[in-house]
């Protein structure tokens, strides 16, 4: 079973994509910013971040730099999911390392089907 840190300030939409993903057959970890999804994410990897863009204390560039960077995480697929949607703030998302781009408001099968996908790549 895959385990999917989901990383963002709205508690409501932490909600929303955990039934989601847990009516999909996947263990939730939930993080309110970056600075608690890196300590949960240096306990203990999860399969897969879904992360919001704009958050306190570490935003999802920031993150998404630092997964990347870790020779323990770089291998682990990050989706951006967020109400940035312009061309550029996902051109900026994927140059930092993001694997998957979602714009908020999002259908929920393109986040449950982008998340099996991008687990399935992993294997």
């Amino acid at each position: 079973m895959s385990t999917i840190l989901i990383v963002d300030d709205s508690s409501a939409l932490r909600e929303m994509v955990s039934g989601l993903l847990i009516n999909a057959g996947m263990t939730i970890l939930e993080a309110k910013d970056g600075a608690e999804a890196q300590k949960k994410i240096e306990a203990s990897p999860p399969d897969l971040v879904v992360l919001d863009i704009v958050m306190p204390n570490m935003n999802g560039y920031e993150l998404t730099r630092w997964i990347k960077n870790n020779p323990k995480t770089r291998d682990v697929p990050i989706v951006i999911c967020s109400s940035k949607g312009e061309e550029f703030d996902r051109y900026w998302g994927m140059k930092q390392g993001a694997d998957a781009y979602i714009a908020k408001p999002f259908r929920p099968n393109e986040m449950v089907e982008t998340v099996r996908q991008l687990l399935r790549g992993q294997g």
